[in-house]
């Protein structure tokens, strides 16, 4: 069994660049509030309560960045998205951006896949 690789909250914070827009600094606190508003982030917590999450968790933060940042979402609108099946996709207008989002993490990692060869076939 394959454990996955836990990430601390200011390690994820500064991953997903997610940053206080007054002083510019990573801002855990809007994880923290995530975490109250969407029931399936679930941080493992560790060491007197500290939090460590996922890669499960992880990606449904970054959706839930996407669709609050890029797509201009509200919370409610998240919620309502990120609790479909995802089986049901096409199903929905609102779903689609949750397509749309896969897809383009898809793209990202292929590039970097591509990126990884080109290197190791020219060094």
């Amino acid at each position: 069994m394959v454990k996955s690789k836990l990430i601390s909250i200011s390690e994820l914070t500064k991953k997903l660049n997610i940053r206080n827009k007054k002083n510019n600094k990573p801002s855990s606190y809007t994880l923290r509030f995530w975490e109250k508003e969407f029931k399936q982030i679930k941080p493992i917590k560790l060491n007197g309560n500290r939090r460590y999450y996922d890669e499960k968790n992880v990606n449904i933060i970054k959706l839930i960045q996407y669709l609050l940042k890029e797509q201009g979402l509200t919370i409610a609108g998240v919620k309502k998205i990120i609790s479909k099946n995802v089986n049901s996709l096409d199903d929905y207008k609102t779903s689609s951006i949750k397509a749309e989002y896969f897809r383009n993490n898809v793209k990202i990692k292929t590039k970097n896949i591509l990126d990884r060869i080109k290197k190791i076939k020219n060094g």
